[in-house]
């Protein structure tokens, strides 16, 4: 359960972390603003995008007990002799707690902005290709190479575009392209799913375009599906309903356990669709919109992405929900169906084909954030006095991503772009690990990807006191900043959560608040804030909501 306010103040204010006993200060608190360069691409020693942070130096402390004419003193003594026995060893543990590193800890990076990433791996190397005919590659994922950007004459992805697609970019009144994805079919080449939108309404077209290497020059083969049309019929063959038909873009293209062709896409408007197509040509295999999986009446839900696993013989559908700024709120979900084509339901349980708005209702939030398992949205995880602190990195509007196994390393990766907090609009490509949770869910990783695995953890390696971040339900542009726990001994957890916890079969981990278990894993990982390794956990519950944990401790 939450503790109260004066208890939190009392007990597990973040000043605590630099007490002796329960003799604090009231100090200043400081800021540390590490600029960045907003160049597309940059190589990076440690974190380079950084935001505005505090660390926390000092905080008063409220003894409730101290004073007898405080609301917490009346609501009775039964509670400080316990909450002060975990004030003790909750200050015992951080007195004990290394926090920072003998050696900093780096890490190279060599970063790169693509728009909505779309990745694909081809004979070893990774590429991604995004909006505005963006696109990068890596052989490492943490090492990034742009490749070209920009609707010019001169991007060698598809040269003098304007020309090339002119029907699609005429019909959306545009000059840009948007999310594209790129699949290899049979006869060996690559497909790219291009789109054009007009941006204020679903005025878009769908079109196809082959190369024989995956980096181009592409080929127009046309549009397939158009959409915002008032003169004309929709692809359905009635009347153009932007409440209910598809915003024909972000196309995701991919094969299914049975070798099957599917594009799932849409945006805004009238939901997400998914059409099956010709396995041997990318077209479609019939006229119309396909099958709606969810939406109507403009939810902000858009960037659909499909993962199989074979583990669970499930098929993942991910989601953009909220606006892609940085104070729209885009956040990342998860849904689920043993079907390509659906029907797809969240961790709760919820059917996706439910999601929409009310009649008349533009972008109701309210309705969107009831479904789909949220897993990360805007976040910051808090430094204090004695980490390093070398940059204090919080995600804002993380989105529209993609994700891919590596049968290789047996490891899952989810790509997306975010923005970061007091950067504005500037964006990067980051990658992230994903899991496998006891109950068949995915569950991301923390801190970004830099290589590393998961390994057999004993319980002395992920007691002791960790930072907390609930991502909760919410489509919001507030960014969730981290809280405190500590995982005992006794397997209890104390601190601005209390509850219970256990480590099995070596990294499983299973967190218990109010009754409620979420269900994951341990990670050691790179800090990146705090140059510094340190365990994580990332858990989620039957009811879709995300819990990341990041040790105070250094692990040497």
């Amino acid at each position: 359960m939450k503790l109260n306010d004066g208890l939190k103040r009392l007990c597990f204010s973040i000043g605590i972390f630099i007490c002796i006993g329960v003799g604090c200060k009231k100090q200043d608190t400081s800021v540390v603003d590490n600029s960045i360069s907003d160049s597309d691409s940059q190589i990076t020693n440690g974190a380079e995008m950084t935001g505005e942070d505090e660390i926390i130096q000092g905080a008063e402390v409220t003894d409730a007990a101290s004073n007898p004419n405080s609301e917490e003193s009346t609501k009775g003594d039964s509670l400080n002799d316990s909450h002060e026995e975990e004030m003790q060893l909750f200050n015992s543990i951080i007195q004990n707690t290394k926090l920072k590193a003998d050696k900093s800890v780096r890490n190279s990076f060599l970063n790169v902005s693509v728009h909505d990433p779309s990745i694909i791996e081809v004979d070893g190397t990774y590429y991604i290709f995004g909006s505005h005919l963006g696109a990068a590659k890596s052989s490492d994922l943490i090492n990034w190479e742009m490749i070209d950007s920009g609707v010019t004459k001169n991007n060698k992805i598809i040269p003098d575009a304007m020309t090339e697609m002119k029907g699609a970019f005429e019909w959306a009144k545009t000059n840009t392209f948007w999310a594209p994805d790129v699949i290899q079919l049979e006869d060996g080449r690559y497909y790219m799913y291009y789109c054009t939108c007009e941006g204020s309404s679903p005025l878009s077209t769908l079109g196809i375009a082959v190369a024989d290497n995956i980096e181009g020059p592409y080929k127009d083969l046309g549009i397939i599906l158009k959409s915002g049309m008032s003169d004309t019929y929709s692809e359905n063959g009635d009347k153009f309903d932007a409440t209910k038909h598809p915003n024909v873009v972000d196309p995701c293209v991919f094969f299914d356990k049975e070798n099957r062709l599917w594009m799932i896409y849409g945006s805004y408007s009238g939901g997400i669709y998914i059409l099956e197509l010709n396995k041997e040509t990318g077209f479609p295999l019939e006229s119309g919109y396909g099958t709606k999986l969810l939406g109507a009446n403009h939810l902000r839900i858009e960037g659909a992405f499909v993962q199989y696993s074979k583990e669970t013989d499930y098929y993942y559908m991910f989601l953009s929900y909220g606006g892609l700024s940085a104070d729209g709120g885009y956040n990342i979900r998860v849904s689920r169906s043993k079907n390509p084509d659906g029907p797809y339901e969240d961790a709760a349980g919820n059917a996706m084909i439910l999601c929409r708005g009310g009649s008349g209702t533009f972008f109701d939030d309210k309705a969107a954030a009831e479904y789909g398992s949220k897993l990360m949205g805007n976040y910051h995880f808090k430094s204090v006095e004695g980490e390093e602190a070398i940059a204090n990195i919080g995600y804002v509007s993380p989105g529209h991503n993609s994700t891919i196994y590596d049968e290789v390393s047996n490891k899952y990766f989810i790509i997306f772009h975010t923005r970061f907090e007091g950067r504005g609009e500037n964006h990067q490509v980051r990658v992230h690990q994903m899991f496998l949770n006891e109950e068949g869910w995915f569950v991301v990783a923390p801190y970004r990807y830099v290589g590393e695995s998961i390994q057999n953890y004993e319980k002395v390696d992920v007691i002791g006191a960790y930072k907390i971040i609930n991502h909760g339900r919410d489509i919001t542009a507030e960014i969730k900043y981290s809280e405190n726990i500590v995982l005992t001994e006794e397997n209890k957890i104390i601190g601005d959560y209390t509850g219970t916890w256990e480590l099995k079969e070596d990294n499983i981990c299973n967190i218990t608040i109010d009754d409620i278990t979420y269900r994951g894993v341990f990670l050691e990982q790179w800090d990146e804030n705090n140059a510094k390794n340190v365990m994580t956990f990332t858990v989620m519950s039957k009811d879709g909501v995300t819990l990341w944990g990041s040790g105070y401790q250094a692990r040497e």
